[in-house]
């Protein structure tokens, strides 16, 4: 949200330095995320002064250029090369100096620098107003009256106005900051408390408003009372719709809202100014002279102002005249009721709708406004009639505008503000500190919370309606510890905790360990939204509809649920980082993921790996190769024995996400699965390379990796021995199978077991390929000889003849 500083100081009384104010509001709980200097024309015209053209004679080597000399203010012409057709002796003219930057209306900006052109020194320019950004003509240069006073800067001639605009980033519950003067409100209390005085907000002026006469009559009939509990209006006549003055302007423009037309811009000048949204319809538009608030019995089509066919629904609430729609309530007008250039009456709007009622619609129809921000977090009902006043005297000071009917207020039930009370005991034990009684009521003044009654320690308070997150005592005491500063808080001498058993298994210090594990291996973690949408689990895992964690509010239809994988954030942060260039990646994720089951919500601790790109960074010594399935798996291996883990391995004979793969299990229970993601799924995410991904079910590894315990081992003392066959088999079997053929075949000698050839094709049966494999040997208590050896051998021969029809080659 922005705030011009400029339009905060017409309500309160300020001078501090831009930085010093930012850092009031931010620790008064409105952090200024940051500030920047608003010049109505971009640069300020800074460098430019009025001249005047004292001789102008034709350049002795350009037909179209003219060599001037003008008089800047200083005493000592300037000579200047100008190329406009319209320049000549005695003009009064824009001068922009030598190191002055110029910011034309369409092109780049520029500096001018002292040159030579066609042979002719030029010491500055004679602008057109479109080189200096003030409009579009490029026919010549500006000649400006002639009893304008030479040297006078060009920001004082047009009057630029500067300004220090905030960015503030406003947190949901504070939408009674959402506005001008709500931030002025804050930013008084806090001077007031710095400084002991009393800071008076000085609010715009509506006692003098008066209703010209009652000519026009709209009748208005409210036909949902807990959707809209308050409606205003009023109506207004004889406008003339045309730009807003530049005072006006400037106000929008520095806060980021474009100008329209002076009607537009006043309904949007005083939502900023008091955080109450309003609304225009062309009076000649609203048939029957009725407006009526309702939600309709049946969906129906709607162009918005947009124009953009929508759908509204039987939740929507809508503004309508006696026939049909005109306006979607506290969300979007319509294309054919709002102000346009031929509108000479307006029936003006200022209401209080319910929060929630604005929240679905405009999540639903994914329309997000000034209006809606406001509406859905919260609006002040007291503000209707304030607001409404302020801009019919705007109406009429700008516009020309006549008041012709009273202020109609649909207002059956009112609002009273909320009572709390608070315990001055209680309120030390939070904050930590004890505040006096008197600072406590000068805070609570300032915020415009009033003391009804004191009794002892305890003040009953009543609360504004623009407070919309103040409930509870609790509420009340945060909302004086923000004005006292947090920061005055003194940190204490000691601290008391309360010892609390380690949980067994740790599964924190797991996650750690595991995170260094893989940060050591090159991998680096990323952080992903559990929200997502529920469209990837509905087409990749095949969920139905029951079983997804859906939210009941919604921010889009892009996080309407709680993620059931990984795989999709995971495969959203590639997609993102390869449209940046960035191609090799090695990632990994620990993290919930959410289902429903029957009647009950489960949460499940994973942790995702991915692999992408080339498996080395580009260079001159190193291999392009690429990331592949046995790269994934050797990581596998890495992590599950550093974790002291030795799960068996099975080939995945069909998954959901990958096309090929391993599955890892611990006891006969799966604890992770590994593999190449579907080609498919890559292609929804517009993912080009190839991407290997792995599942560990974290929560099913806690228990064993907690349980495991390392134990030294003496560093044997006789040799290993090494041999290897040569086994011509069915294409069928994997090496998983020949290993665990090897490990029962032989429990004591046998050591490890690997893989270093593969052969398949030239001389050899169709449907046959050849594994290199060896064995290593060892014995602990003594030396092996050849008979020991040979007699290991001939065990895992006959066992792979046997089990796998394996034949030996020579």
């Amino acid at each position: 949200m922005k705030i011009s500083y400029n339009w905060l100081k017409t309500y309160v009384d300020v001078d501090l330095p831009a930085a010093e104010v930012a850092e009031l509001l931010t620790f008064c709980g409105l952090e200024v995320e940051s500030f920047e200097k608003f010049e109505s024309i971009k640069g300020g015209l800074a460098g430019l002064v009025v001249g005047e053209v004292l001789t102008c004679e034709k350049h002795p080597d350009a037909d179209k250029l003219s060599l001037t000399t003008v008089e800047v203010g200083t005493g000592n012409p300037l000579q200047i090369v100008c190329g406009a057709p319209n320049v000549g002796v005695g003009q009064k003219v824009i001068v922009a100096l030598i190191g002055a930057k110029l910011y034309p209306t369409d092109g780049e900006p520029f500096e001018i620098k002292k040159s030579k052109i066609r042979g002719q020194l030029s010491e500055g320019m004679i602008c057109a107003e479109d080189e200096i950004g003030i409009g579009q003509s490029h026919a010549g240069i500006m000649v400006l009256p002639a009893d304008t006073k030479v040297g006078t800067p060009a920001a004082d001639y047009f009057k630029i106005e500067s300004d220090i605009v905030f960015e503030i980033g406003l947190t949901p519950n504070r939408v009674d900051a959402a506005s001008h003067i709500g931030v002025a409100r804050d930013l008084a209390a806090v001077i007031a408390h710095k400084t002991g005085k009393e800071v008076q907000i000085k609010l715009p002026d509506t006692a003098h408003f008066a209703v010209s006469n009652q000519e026009t009559t709209v009748d208005v009939e409210v036909l949902n009372h807990s959707a809209c509990a308050r409606y205003c209006g009023i109506s207004i006549s004889n406008l003339q719709v045309a730009d807003s003055p530049d005072w006006l302007k400037h106000r929008l423009q520095a806060i980021g809202v474009k100008p329209i037309n002076n009607v537009v811009d006043i309904t949007n000048y005083v939502l900023h100014e008091f955080g109450q949204p309003l609304h225009a319809f062309d009076a000649s538009k609203i048939i029957g002279n009725k407006v009526v608030v309702k939600t309709p019995t049946s969906s129906e089509k709607f162009v918005t102002l947009d124009g953009i066919e929508r759908e509204i629904t039987t939740d929507d609430l809508m503004i309508c005249n006696a026939s049909e729609p005109m306006c979607i309530a506290g969300v979007y007008g319509g294309l054919h009721s709002g102000v346009s250039a031929q509108t000479t009456a307006i029936f003006l709007e200022s209401a209080y709708f319910d929060a929630a009622f604005i929240r679905k619609t405009s999540k639903y129809h994914n329309l997000k406004t000034d209006a809606s921000f406001r509406f859905e977090r919260g609006t002040d009902p007291d503000a209707t009639i304030p607001a409404l006043k302020r801009a019919a005297q705007l109406l009429q000071a700008i516009a020309g505008g006549v008041v012709t009917s009273k202020i109609i207020d649909v207002y059956p039930v009112v609002i009273v503000p909320r009572m709390v009370e608070l315990d001055l005991n209680r309120c030390a034990t939070l904050i930590g500190k004890k505040i006096d009684k008197h600072e406590i009521v000068h805070i609570l003044k300032h915020l415009g919370i009033k003391l009804i009654e004191e009794q002892n320690s305890k003040l009953k308070l009543e609360i504004p309606l623009n407070k919309v997150d103040v409930y509870r005592e609790a509420d009340v005491i945060e909302e004086i510890l923000r004005i006292y500063g947090y920061n005055q808080i003194e940190i204490p001498d000691q601290m008391r905790i309360s010892l609390v058993s380690k949980p067994n298994p740790d599964a924190e210090q797991i996650n750690k360990k595991i995170r260094k594990i893989l940060s050591g291996i090159g991998f680096q973690e990323i952080l992903n939204n559990s929200l997502t949408s529920s469209a990837y689990a509905e087409k990749h895992l095949g969920a139905h509809h029951e079983n997804i964690v859906k939210l009941l509010n919604p921010l889009s239809s892009e996080l309407d649920s709680l993620r059931q994988s990984m795989v999709f954030g995971a495969l959203e942060t590639i997609r993102f980082n390869v449209n940046r260039k960035q191609v090799d990646l090695k990632l990994f994720e620990a993290g919930k993921v959410y289902a429903k089951q029957q009647d009950r919500f489960v949460e499940s601790n994973v942790l995702s790996i991915v692999l992408c790109g080339n498996q080395y960074a580009e260079s001159w010594n190193s291999s392009k190769d690429k990331e592949d399935y046995f790269r994934l798996k050797g990581v596998m291996e890495a992590l599950f024995h550093q974790l002291g883990l030795s799960p068996n391995t099975t080939l995945i004979d069909h998954h959901a996400l990958l096309s090929y793969g391993l599955q890892y299990q611990h006891n006969t229970k799966e604890i992770a699965v590994a593999g190449m993601v579907k080609s498919q799924l890559l292609k929804d995410f517009d993912i080009q390379s190839d991407v290997f991904y792995a599942q560990v079910l974290l929560d099913d590894i806690y228990k064993p990796v907690a349980n495991h315990k390392v134990q030294y081992t003496e560093v044997p003392k006789y040799p290993e021995v090494r041999r290897d066959l040569a086994l011509l088999i069915d294409e069928k079997i994997s090496f998983a199978q020949i290993e665990q053929i090897a490990k029962k075949s032989e429990k004591h000698l046998l050591k490890s077991v690997s893989l270093f050839d593969v052969y398949q094709g030239k001389n050899l049966e169709p449907g046959k390929k050849s594994y290199a494999v060896s064995f290593t040997l060892q014995d602990t208590e003594a030396t092996l000889n050849d008979k020991q050896i040979d007699k290991v051998m001939s065990k895992l021969i006959k066992a792979y003849e046997e089990e796998l029809g394996a034949v030996l080659r020579g």
